[in-house]
């Protein structure tokens, strides 16, 4: 019976990137996102390049009841996922009070919950497969803390923290769990969070989701706990060891201000 490789967030950015890298190397995959329009094209591009299966499901993952739809259909179809790629994820900029609730309920309901969720579900599969992969996209903004994107890097850390103790946990079931921390991506997010890429310092050294991608692959081969796309951004990561918490934070939020759109 084949086996698959689930993707959140399929339809565009790292996700997309990250599709097409397992796609080139044979996976059968189940595609995950809201646009159908986009996912359909995706599938059908993918299948006639590499010639692998590739379904897709339309879901809001922020949405509980349309997650809780998604799961039930994996549990009870009888397809095999050895792999679970947790990539999908929204940002917010700006000040924490301004946004509305809504806004940051939906964040945290997919950033956080509908990740954790998955994590259970399909690790329960995989576990009861006797093996699987985990994959689970955080950002470098999981190293600190980021005034005027609280809540997104504050869930980035939430997706580090989840996906080190379950690497730990899973160990003895025959799934891994690695981490993938990229640093300023060129992709959609940056236009849905409210962030002018154009004002990023250094955003020409920017890494493409291909280059992510690929990097990625091939550090979950090796079985990397943490992969860190990037000698600059490894540094970076390195940041919170070294300097000072309270001067770490505020020259991360006046960069963060200064990038919002306006």
């Amino acid at each position: 019976m084949p086996r698959y490789a689930l993707i959140t967030g399929a339809s565009r950015g790292i996700g997309l990137a990250l599709a097409e890298a397992l796609a080139r190397r044979g996976r059968s995959l189940i595609l995950v996102a809201r646009q159908r329009d986009a996912l359909d094209s995706v599938a059908c591009e993918l299948t006639q390049r590499f010639g692998v299966e590739v379904l897709f499901r339309v879901c809001d993952l922020s949405n509980p009841l349309q997650l809780t739809g998604l799961l039930l259909e994996l549990e009870q179809g009888e397809r095999q996922i050895d792999l679970l790629v947790n990539n999908a994820g929204i940002g917010l900029s700006g000040s924490f009070l301004a946004h509305e609730w809504a806004d940051e309920q939906q964040l945290l309901e997919l950033n956080v919950l509908a990740m954790t969720r998955l994590c259970h579900s399909l690790g329960n599969s995989m576990v009861a497969l006797g093996g699987g992969k985990i994959l689970n996209v955080a950002s470098l903004a999981g190293f600190q803390a980021g005034p005027w994107m609280s809540s997104y890097f504050a869930s980035k850390a939430y997706v580090l923290h989840l996906s080190e103790g379950l690497r730990e946990e899973f160990r003895d079931y025959g799934v891994t769990v690695s981490t993938l921390c990229p640093g300023p991506t060129r992709s959609a997010l940056y236009r849905q969070a409210g962030i002018a890429e154009q004002r990023m310092r250094d955003s020409k050294r920017m890494l493409s989701a291909e280059e992510v991608a690929l990097y990625a692959v091939r550090a979950l081969d090796k079985n990397r706990a943490i992969i860190i796309p990037g000698w600059r951004t490894r540094l970076l990561s390195l940041l919170p060891r070294v300097l000072p918490r309270a001067l770490l934070r505020r020259r991360v939020g006046r960069m963060n201000k200064a990038v919002i759109q306006r």
